[in-house]
């Protein structure tokens, strides 16, 4: 389940959510119909180009974020927004499992203002519902910046099933996401 090469003239938008490990949001987000590419990569920071090595260091300012193209006929923005928030846990402050430091705040850049405002809005249903028994720390700031990920990181759990952090972290995550979001994934076809 690779990222599909986008047709030209398709009019396209841009997501940047960042969750925690990359290698998960990615695979999240690649199984959604409408989805055309998920990136992933380093942004928010004030070093040009990191390295991974740089952003585990915790000294670069950088988050691990997923970049996902998606096409607005298919999938809406608030649908995407929905399954944010529904893998990983927003009040935890720059920790994911044992995921710990900075680089795995959750967070969503805005590329406009309408991302924004959709953004908050979720953000600020969720709290009240009560979902949450602690306050949601996740933070939404505009856009600043973007770089990939080294290409070993891209594309991870589908080339790297066997490896014991996608077996153990990464597939019963996938598992209980593919079970909820059942309605919303690709046909088995667009491998």
């Amino acid at each position: 389940m690779s990222n599909t090469a986008i047709p030209a003239g398709l009019k396209t938008e841009t997501a940047t959510f960042g969750e925690g490990c990359f290698w998960c949001t990615e695979s999240f987000f690649q199984r959604l119909e409408g989805v055309l590419q998920v990136k992933s990569g380093y942004g928010g920071g004030f070093v040009e180009n990191p390295t991974y090595e740089q952003v585990c260091d915790k000294t670069t300012g950088h988050v691990e974020l997923a970049q996902i193209i998606y096409d607005p006929s298919k999938i809406s923005y608030d649908e995407l927004l929905e399954v944010f928030w529904k893998t990983h846990d927003p009040t935890t402050m720059n920790q994911q499992g044992n995921d710990v430091g900075p680089q795995y705040r959750s967070v969503i850049f805005y590329h406009n203002q309408e991302q924004k405002e959709k953004a908050e809005k979720y953000k600020a249903a969720l709290q009240k519902s009560g979902a949450w028994d602690k306050p949601i720390v996740t933070a939404i700031e505009p856009f600043k910046n973007f770089y990939p990920a080294e290409n070993y990181h891209q594309n991870y759990y589908n080339d790297n099933q066997n490896q014991a952090y996608c077996r153990f972290v990464i597939r019963p995550k996938l598992e209980k996401f593919e079970h909820v979001f059942k309605n919303k994934l690709k046909k088995q076809t667009d491998n």
